[in-house]
């Protein structure tokens, strides 16, 4: 992705890649606290880096794609 402002908060637009993996995951743009705060419950998902490397979330997109 070369260019993730547009997939992230306005605060976040200007932070580095590795910054953004490390923040709250509802520095994604249309996740919202409440969002976040219910991953967080489910699946113990505290930040962006989380989200990305949760197995279930990866098993479900391979899946999907396989399905393709």
């Amino acid at each position: 992705m070369s260019d993730i402002t547009d997939k992230v908060d306005k605060a976040y637009a200007d932070k580095s890649v590795s910054d953004i993996a490390d923040a709250p995951v509802d520095a994604l743009k249309g996740v919202s606290e409440g969002d976040a705060e219910k991953l967080k419950e489910a699946f113990n998902i505290k930040t962006v880096r989380d989200l990305g490397t949760n197995k279930y979330f990866l098993w479900a997109q391979a899946i999907a794609k396989l399905a393709d």
